[in-house]
């Protein structure tokens, strides 16, 4: 009861304006006809629920990752086609002789070794694809972008992150020209070069 022996409206509470009508509050608020969405209709997914959603994702991107990589398998290789690269005069012993083999966008190195044997390899690293560059004072292929070492008779890695060996480019010496063969594919012995005769 209120001072002047004034009662308050059933319905009212504390601290509501005492001077609004009972039909404003029968009215619904705007927003509910903005957004009628109720959280007794909303789904609730169960975490058994969540868990096959989840199977059923990680299962498609695992076969998503088969077939790419089936796919990248059956793709052949450009394994180049015979070509000439240089002079053998023009290479001395101890010296490297930058090249592009089997396409213009692949940048290779051939390697004339101490004794005369000549090795060629793609000059980008197995580890991140870094520039491999010949080291004579050292006797060694290196890439410098993580201290990659690489055999030069071989390809094969010797010290560093990388666990491929360069991929090899078999090369023969045919009347005093250093020729690329092709690019060797699969685990084949190293290919050096050969004389062959004129």
């Amino acid at each position: 009861m209120l001072p002047g022996g004034r009662t308050i409206p059933s319905g009212w509470a504390m601290g509501d304006d005492m001077t609004g009508s009972t039909d404003d509050r029968a009215e619904s608020p705007l927003w509910r006809e903005e957004f009628p969405f109720t959280s007794a209709g909303e789904e609730v997914i169960a975490r058994r629920d969540f868990t096959r959603y989840l199977l059923a994702a990680s299962g498609v991107f695992a076969v998503g990752t088969a077939g790419a990589a089936a796919w990248a398998g059956l793709q052949s290789a450009n394994t180049g086609s015979p070509r000439p690269i240089v002079e053998l005069s023009e290479v001395a012993e101890g010296t490297e002789y930058l090249f592009r083999y089997p396409t213009e966008d692949d940048p290779a190195i051939l390697v004339h070794l101490a004794g005369g044997e000549l090795r060629a390899f793609s000059q980008k690293c197995t580890h991140l694809g870094c520039v491999v560059f010949w080291q004579s004072d050292e006797d060694r292929l290196f890439c410098p972008c993580h201290e990659g070492v690489f055999d030069p008779l071989s390809g094969d890695p010797t010290a560093g992150p990388p666990d491929r060996p360069l991929s090899r480019i078999d090369t023969e010496v045919r009347d005093g020209v250093v020729w690329a063969l092709g690019v060797a594919v699969g685990d084949e012995s190293p290919g050096g070069s050969e004389e062959k005769p004129a």
